[in-house]
């Protein structure tokens, strides 16, 4: 292992130079610093992270809460969680991942161990029971996510209210006016998760002002469930033209019970999804989709926590702009 006098003698400067370079708490002349980062390079210099951390009070090091529960489509909470851990290592850190369902305890934990520096929470509720202890600590936080109250907090999230309200327009334009929204598994609603409640309100909202017809069904994942589902809004909304989908599991499901049924995408049926890019391109037949843009909103949180970290953020509301791209699934409504 290189040590940092090595490093040193290589660059002609002091032991004490080489440690002001690399945690930047003094000024050093251009010349130095460049002088030190290339004997660092060229001698393969890692500094030991337990002796800089007691130098500098830190652990370079993020909590990342994702609690990883049955009724969620996990692959985007990981593309979520790996843009964070590769955005966060470009900034120095390295990431610690949760995944319990910990709630106020994963917290306290965090912000009384020392454990990490700042943390991220994900799978945000509206009404969450880690913010009241969020609020009390003095220790940075970002949520990918957005709680009903964001007083004091930092939140980076897609506007899914947003979201809701492009896809009924999307199928008001094409003349669909009775409209079933297909959403996540039940016990999603039943806890009030944030994506979920904001994009329902987005859709009943602008659904109103448009004056469709709209039908919200939770549905658990499979196939069976989807059956159930569909047969339900078709008994109460037999002139049903038009599908929101909030829920990856339920997609091809739906697809193919409709193809069963002998009606058609788009021409019978019009089929919007708000999902991951990848699941609308490869479903049996390509969706118009709104998609989730996970590895942004890694990004965003990391920087804002970053610069939380170094003095520099505030409290803060980032809303990603919703994006909806036409493809192959949604068409002007029937003729009655």
């Amino acid at each position: 292992m290189v040590t940092l006098a090595e490093v040193a003698q290589h660059a002609g400067v002091s032991a004490s130079t080489v440690s002001y370079v690399l945690s930047g708490k003094r000024s050093i002349s251009v010349t130095t610093r460049q002088r030190v980062e290339r004997s660092i390079r060229e001698l393969g210099y890692h500094p030991n992270a337990g002796a800089r951390a007691l130098a500098s009070s830190r652990s370079n090091i993020i909590a990342l809460m994702v609690p990883l529960r049955t009724d969620m489509y996990v692959p985007v909470m990981m593309e979520i969680a790996i843009a964070v851990a590769t955005t966060a290592r470009t900034h120095g850190y390295d990431v610690l991942l949760l995944t319990g369902e910990e709630g106020p305890d994963a917290v306290r934990r965090v912000s009384g161990s020392g454990l990490a520096d700042g943390m991220i929470l994900m799978d945000v509720e509206l009404d969450d029971e880690r913010l009241p202890l969020l609020r009390e600590t003095d220790q940075p936080a970002v949520l990918i996510g957005l709680p009903a109250d964001t007083t004091g907090l930092t939140c980076v999230d897609l506007d899914f209210k947003a979201t809701g309200a492009l896809c009924v327009e999307h199928l008001a334009t094409l003349g669909h006016r009775d409209i079933a929204v297909i959403g996540e598994a039940p016990a999603v609603y039943e806890r009030h998760t944030g994506f979920a409640e904001r994009t329902l309100d987005g859709l009943r909202s602008r659904g109103r002002e448009l004056g469709l017809r709209l039908l919200h069904r939770p549905c658990g994942g499979g196939y069976d469930a989807m059956a159930v589902t569909l047969s339900r809004i078709l008994d109460e909304r037999p002139g049903t033209t038009g599908f929101v989908v909030q829920n990856e599991s339920a997609v091809e499901p739906l697809l193919a019970l409709l193809r069963q049924q002998g009606r058609a995408v788009p021409e019978d049926v019009s089929v919007v999804a708000i999902c991951p890019e990848q699941v609308a391109v490869q479903a049996s037949v390509r969706l118009t989709s709104v998609a989730i843009p996970a590895q942004e909103m890694g990004r965003h949180a990391v920087e804002q926590l970053v610069a939380k970290l170094d003095g520099r953020g505030g409290d803060e509301v980032v809303l990603l702009t919703p994006e909806l791209t036409v493809r192959a699934s949604s068409g002007p409504a029937p003729a009655q």
